[in-house]
């Protein structure tokens, strides 16, 4: 038995062995997953309810992991071609109403602003709920000619929009996310620019970074955009078999563009209306990290996003151990690790693990007086939770190693989950049986408008259209040649 066996037990029966719901103890996923959820954001201490209803505020660990996402995204959208930029908060109400499907689409969740300084506004103020209208307003002014195409602009902001069922990470009233709006000459050229958002920034920073596998279609009409002609999606599974939208890539057409008058000169001095784009990812995605890889015992996180790659813990109050623990510490660091040093001897050692293991941290050391005299410690590896005597020589070794399949190995868990919950059905009853465990993939002409109907009275939806092989439709290509993947969702 190691020096962490023996201090651990009595911290591990208090965290675990408890009645659901009491300190340390987390509500089993298959008992009760919203519960278990709202445990993990409270208990990681990743977020907490803002003091107006639907708000959040984000705490240090769940920021800092929203901070790696929003990095890998940002890295990936300036690779696209797009340059961040910054537009305001308020929006002249009169704007929202240039665009008629646009406004019916938001009109349910907006936030007006009718007085300031005391006084009632002569025109009212929306609160950015998405900001096509006053992009497109300034997109307006900036585009004159065929040079000035594409015009590629991305911003990183919050937003506000009425919810009515919030939920942390997943619906709040507001939220930060990024927000891309482009301007093309030609629908080719937006529609490609829509794609290579979806599958190079969006598809790819879900699956390489955060390891969260995701299916990519598109929207039925009536689940796409409101103001767009196409709206493209990631669909991710969560640990319940529910489905979670964890980016969408639009077309815009030109419904935009003649509202608010964004015309170019084309080579030959033809007046000609832009093409558009516009796409969005959230810190939803946050919340689809925590349901998709987490377990009874909390947050698993993919190296690249855990605030703490390594934490480094010291079992017991001695002078050998926390000069070993330090050095270890330092070691790691110079490898490029981000490491923690617990060395909080005064508090137990089994409660220390307990809120590591909360957190997600992907990889512990444990050291102790009685493993050192052998020269090793304990590495424990996170998302596996197990456990090994490394020689003190080998520990960077060893956490390269952890840290190198982690994400991989999530990926591949998450993976084989949701082809697990995926049947692939003929019939629209069909579908609403397997639909209500996890997917359903269903002939889309075997659903059409009317059976969209029945789903929703069922709290199904069709989260999007793909080709039979699970590819993305060409352009032109027919709705009733695809498949629709059916399922519920947040």
């Amino acid at each position: 038995m190691t020096d962490a066996d023996a201090t651990a037990d009595d911290g591990r029966m208090a965290a675990h062995g408890g009645a659901p719901g009491a300190k340390g103890a987390l509500t089993p996923r298959a008992e009760d997953f919203p519960r278990w959820y709202q445990e993990v954001v409270a208990r990681a201490e990743m977020a907490d309810n803002g003091p107006v209803r639907g708000t959040m505020v984000i705490r240090p660990w769940g920021y800092e992991i929203w901070e790696r996402l929003q990095a890998a995204l940002d890295e990936r959208i300036k690779a696209a071609g797009a340059h961040n930029a910054y537009f305001p908060l308020f929006i002249p109400e009169a704007f929202m109403r240039l665009e008629a499907q646009h406004v019916a689409g938001f009109d349910p969740e907006l936030w007006v602003v009718t007085h300031g300084g005391g006084r009632e506004l002569e025109e009212p103020v929306v609160v950015r709920p998405t900001s096509e209208t006053v992009v497109n307003h300034f997109f307006a002014k900036w585009v004159q000619s065929h040079r000035d195409l594409p015009l590629l602009v991305n911003q990183w902001c919050n937003v506000v929009r009425w919810e009515l069922r919030p939920r942390l990470f997943l619906r709040t009233t507001e939220f930060l996310w990024q927000e891309g709006h482009t301007a093309h000459a030609d629908e080719a050229g937006a529609r490609d620019y829509a794609l290579r958002i979806l599958t190079d920034v969006y598809q790819d920073a879900m699956e390489q970074v955060a390891a969260v596998p995701v299916l990519v279609g598109h929207k039925t009409e009536r689940e796409r955009f409101a103001g767009a002609v196409r709206t493209w999606t990631c669909e991710g599974m969560m640990g319940d078999g529910k489905a979670l939208q964890m980016g969408t890539s639009h077309e815009l057409g030109q419904n935009f563009a003649q509202a608010f008058g964004i015309q170019y000169s084309d080579a030959t001095g033809v007046l000609r209306h832009v093409w558009q784009t516009s796409w969005g990812a959230s810190t939803r995605l946050v919340g689809a990290l925590i349901m998709s890889h987490g377990d009874d015992f909390g947050l698993r996180l993919p190296p690249a996003l855990a605030p703490v790659e390594v934490v480094v813990l010291c079992v017991r109050e001695d002078d050998a151990v926390r000069r070993a623990a330090s050095a270890l510490a330092d070691e790691l660091r110079r490898a490029g690790r981000r490491v923690h040093l617990d060395d909080r001897t005064d508090t137990g050692f089994g409660r220390r693990t307990v809120d590591w293991e909360l957190k997600g941290v992907p990889v512990r050391v444990e050291v102790g007086p009685r493993d050192l005299a052998q020269g090793s410690v304990t590495v424990v590896t996170r998302h596996t939770r197990t456990k090994q005597a490394v020689a003190l020589g080998g520990v960077a070794d060893a956490v390269e190693r952890i840290c190198g399949r982690a994400a991989g190995e999530l990926r591949a868990e998450a993976l084989a989950f949701r082809e697990s919950r995926t049947a692939s059905v003929g019939s629209l009853e069909e579908a609403v049986e397997a639909g209500a465990s996890g997917f359903a993939r269903v002939p889309w002409k075997a659903v059409r408008e009317e059976g969209e109907l029945q789903l929703a009275s069922e709290a199904l939806s069709v989260r999007c259209l793909q080709r039979d092989d699970g590819g993305l439709a060409s352009a032109g290509e027919a709705d009733d040649a695809l498949v629709a993947v059916v399922g519920r969702s947040y």
